[in-house]
């Protein structure tokens, strides 16, 4: 008879034969930066998350990089919004002053910044609007120039996520001919308009105004679609495809891990975080075995990178380990 519990009968032989491991080196933590002093914001739907000013976050990333957590996401939050989102572009903008600040007191750090424009505008859609709605190529104009100025601030990679059609393009080009060739491009390839963003938003300050984001996110129906928006970045030259969210989309990231040959992300997003957080709280589940277990799910899938709100807390427990 075939005993395939004989490979589970105890922890050490457990380890041995296990098939995917979740490590610190898999982690890149977001961060959310608000222009303005002295603030430190708890997000009351996100538990643990909190809005920093950059004279209040040294804290944060003290502990980030004690946990040996490799990379961190950046979101800027700035005072002043307007119809194009022009704070993008300003060098001395909170995400260009984040990027200085952390490339020059945490130089360990990998510093990745978001490229979009939902926090910066006025009524908080990814661009540019016309008749109602988002102007493609109005707005892959900003994002060059969006772009351009996160690299002269000393970023060290960027993650679009507007899903403008040809923003990668876009990108390498800006990039590649202001003397930046060599800043990878992470994008947001295959990403839905979801459900589970709304803590997100509480944490941004990033809803939109009107309407939503159906004619530029991906419906929750489709798989073959992301196979060709990933494509499409693909060709246009992105080194990392991401898969957003992660854990309603595995299927996803298996498509994507089994037909290119770059490295694979998801993003943990803020709903998946929230609801096991909830859980929790309430003693429904027990927190940290539903927290590895998702994240091990992604792994499985066939994430190379996980982008999560749990970084710090992953970290924590296999330190323990």
């Amino acid at each position: 008879m075939n005993r395939t519990r004989r490979l589970r009968k105890t922890e050490n032989i457990r380890r041995l034969v296990r098939e995917n491991k979740l490590t610190v080196d898999d982690l890149i933590y977001p961060l959310f930066i608000e222009e303005g002093e002295n603030i430190e914001t708890e997000i009351v739907s996100m538990p643990g998350i909190t809005r920093f000013s950059l004279d209040r976050i040294s804290k944060e990333l003290d502990e980030v990089v004690a946990l040996n957590i490799p990379a961190v996401l950046l979101f800027g939050i700035p005072t002043h919004k307007d119809e194009e989102g022009s704070e993008t572009w300003n060098d001395n903008g909170i995400m260009q002053q984040a990027v200085r600040f952390i490339k020059k007191n945490y130089p360990s750090l990998y510093v990745i910044t978001d490229v979009c424009f939902c926090e910066y505008t006025s009524h908080g859609h990814c661009g540019i609007i016309h008749d109602n709605d988002v102007d493609n190529d109005a707005t892959l104009l900003n994002i060059a120039k969006q772009v351009v100025s996160h690299a002269k601030a000393g970023v060290d990679m960027v993650a679009p996520s507007g899903m403008m059609d040809g923003m990668i393009e876009t990108i390498r080009e800006a990039l590649d001919n202001t003397g930046f060739p060599n800043i990878p491009i992470m994008s947001y390839a295959v990403k839905y308009a979801s459900a589970f963003y709304g803590p997100f938003r509480d944490a941004a300050g990033s809803a939109p105004a009107f309407g939503d984001r159906s004619t530029y996110q991906m419906d929750p129906s489709n798989r073959d679609e992301g196979l060709r928006e990933a494509t499409f970045d693909d060709q246009e030259g992105a080194d990392i495809l991401m898969v957003k969210p992660a854990l309603s989309y595995l299927d996803i990231i298996r498509d994507l891990k089994n037909n290119f040959d770059r490295p694979i992300a998801c993003y943990n997003v803020s709903g998946e975080y929230a609801m096991i957080k909830a859980a929790a709280a309430n003693g429904w589940i027990d927190g940290e075995r539903a927290m590895m277990e998702s994240l091990l799910s992604m792994k499985r899938a066939g994430a190379d990178i996980i982008i999560t709100y749990f970084a710090k807390e992953v970290a924590k427990l296999l330190l323990k380990k």
